[in-house]
């Protein structure tokens, strides 16, 4: 009996989560409201109430429970490039599969709720972005840390390596989600995006081929030569 009592439980809360992510997704934070949410869960709002104590609690929870889809992100990141002798083929095929995971519709619904309610809610914002954005990072900025160790890129700092990879990917189609609320993307606009990261990427961490000077590119965090003022000019005496 105990049992069924749980999975019971265990069913209401998962219906009552569902429709809280569905209506906060739909009309944002402030636009629901706890009936909102109980009339889309076909369930009382007295049962919302049972399993949360607030709406603040059912958004946390609503928020906090997408970071776990994150982890199929991290192995992918995790195992990429491991065994790659075409580095930038490589780099390429990682950031089709990055930015078609992060550009999905409901995923960029959900950042810009996450934005939206930062100031009112900075401690799920902060809980969201390192459980899920975070971890993603710390997986890019550890395989950039090993093809540092195996000679094929000269990435100082894995981790800024990692922001500036992720930048690079995201910065055009994300914006103009997040400014036009146009969640649709071709693929081959994805694909072109992430190949002209990879390539951008790699002109500036590549390592140049043995016996080789560096291409072009400096080290990170090393700071451009100055140039040689030119000699004054001389006139002579008429």
């Amino acid at each position: 009996m105990d049992h069924i009592r749980e999975t019971r439980w265990d069913r209401k809360q998962r219906l009552i989560v569902e429709a809280a992510a569905a209506t906060f997704l739909a009309n944002g934070y402030a636009g629901t409201s706890m009936d909102d949410i109980a009339a889309t869960a076909a369930v009382s709002k007295q049962t919302v109430y049972k399993h949360f104590a607030d709406k603040r609690q059912l958004f946390a929870e609503v928020v906090l429970a997408t970071t776990d889809q994150v982890a199929a992100v991290v192995q992918m990141v995790s195992a990429a490039l491991e065994d790659a002798t075409n580095l930038e083929q490589g780099l390429s095929e990682l950031a089709r599969s990055l930015l078609t995971t992060l550009m999905q519709p409901e995923m960029l619904r959900l950042r810009r709720l996450v934005i939206t309610t930062a100031d009112q809610f900075p401690d799920i914002g902060t809980a969201w972005y390192q459980q899920g954005f975070g971890r993603v990072l710390a997986a890019l900025a550890s395989r950039f840390g090993d093809l540092t160790g195996r000679g094929l890129l000269q990435a100082d700092d894995p981790l800024l390596a990692a922001h500036h990879f992720v930048g690079l990917l995201l910065w055009i189609p994300v914006n103009r989600a997040m400014f036009t609320g146009d969640h649709t993307s071709s693929k081959a606009d994805l694909e072109s995006y992430a190949d002209a990261a990879a390539k951008t990427f790699l002109r500036a961490y590549g390592a140049a081929p043995a016996g080789l000077p560096d291409p072009g590119h400096r080290r990170q965090g090393s700071r451009p030569r100055a140039a040689k003022p030119a000699p004054p000019r001389t006139t002579q005496s008429p």
